[in-house]
């Protein structure tokens, strides 16, 4: 496995270089030089143009024979796994016109408090729910994951819940606090997301953390345990509370989007949107962040198909703890946070 990073000659010297960095991701790409993604831009690194055989030496080293030979049958393959003194790392090994690229995504040690994200304080409304559906949505590499682990950090200090998680692959490791937790991987401890969560209604959960909801099967399963009194945590590449509830509704046949209008009028309880921006300075990011909350006028909306007015509401509903992405902006700049 690659907890043998020097293996692989030069590799070790390329990780740690990305660690010292601060790097969020390592680009280890066939026919281009090795990159680093540094608060959200890519750098190339003095380093000569990757061949193929030594990507492959990389993705071998990333997994076991049997799944090595099912990456090469299928093209690419997902994984997170533990480097030496680096840490956790989350994988994506894939086929290109070139060759095999190898996608190393640094996952941080340490779980940050939910009070160090930057994110309004209404969102500590969240640690008061038992039941329903949370979604935190946005751009891939904008800290959804971080602030579902900072979420369920928060559970796991202030209550005494079962808590599940159903990741893919499982990127921060809990130690239990004050809860259970416990972390399965889909394609190892489960068929799929939607397999695993209909098991997890069987394992007396009180929260269960969806790492994406995928497809129809999966977001059916996500609606099915919040509607029968669990509290569900996933996440959708969307950007917005309003195209996130249209997201859902448009998986579904047309002759069950009703239906499933209502159901997600009942059960949705939260959408947190967030973008990492960077500073003004350039020494770090920060979270810019549109934050609803379901209030009776919101259920109402998602119920009649006018999801297009619910940003409306969001403006209006302030004293609810709502936050529109413009105002978050807007707040940002004025506390000279990051530039115009």
């Amino acid at each position: 496995m690659i907890a043998e990073a020097h293996n692989v000659a030069g590799l070790h010297d390329i990780i740690s270089y990305a660690v010292q960095k601060g790097a969020s991701a390592i680009h280890l790409c066939s026919g281009n030089r090795p990159a680093i993604r540094v608060l959200g831009e890519i750098q190339m690194l003095d380093m000569p143009v990757i061949e193929n055989e030594w990507a492959e030496n990389v993705a071998r080293c990333c997994m076991e024979d049997a799944d090595f030979e099912s990456f090469l049958s299928r093209g690419d393959a997902d994984l997170a796994l533990h480097i030496g003194e680096f840490g956790r790392f989350r994988v994506n090994v894939f086929k290109q016109e070139k060759g095999i690229s190898v996608v190393l995504n640094i996952i941080s040690g340490k779980i940050p408090a939910l009070d160090d994200l930057g994110l309004p304080e209404s969102v500590r409304k969240i640690l008061g729910y038992r039941d329903g559906l949370v979604l935190v949505t946005g751009p891939t590499g904008n800290g959804k994951s971080t602030t579902l682990a900072a979420l369920i950090n928060e559970f796991n200090k202030s209550r005494k819940y079962n808590i599940i998680t159903l990741e893919d692959p499982i990127e921060f490791i809990h130690k239990p606090v004050s809860s259970v937790i416990s972390h399965r991987e889909v394609g190892k401890d489960t068929k799929s997301f939607a397999s695993g969560l209909r098991a997890a209604l069987r394992e007396d959960p009180n929260i269960i953390l969806l790492g994406e909801m995928r497809d129809l099967e999966s977001i059916r399963a996500a609606i099915t345990a919040a509607e029968t009194g669990h509290l569900v945590l996933s996440t959708l590449h969307t950007f917005g509370a309003a195209k996130t509830i249209d997201r859902i509704i448009d998986v579904f046949p047309f002759e069950q989007q009703q239906q499933v209008r209502t159901q997600i009028s009942q059960i949705l309880r939260a959408v947190i949107s967030q973008r990492l921006l960077r500073t003004s300075d350039g020494s770090r990011r920060v979270a810019a962040a549109e934050i609803m909350f379901t209030t009776p006028a919101i259920s109402n909306l998602i119920r009649e198909g006018k999801t297009h007015h619910i940003n409306q509401v969001i403006q209006t509903g302030v004293n609810e703890g709502m936050v529109t992405m413009e105002n978050s902006l807007k707040q940002l700049r004025l506390d000279g946070i990051i530039g115009d």
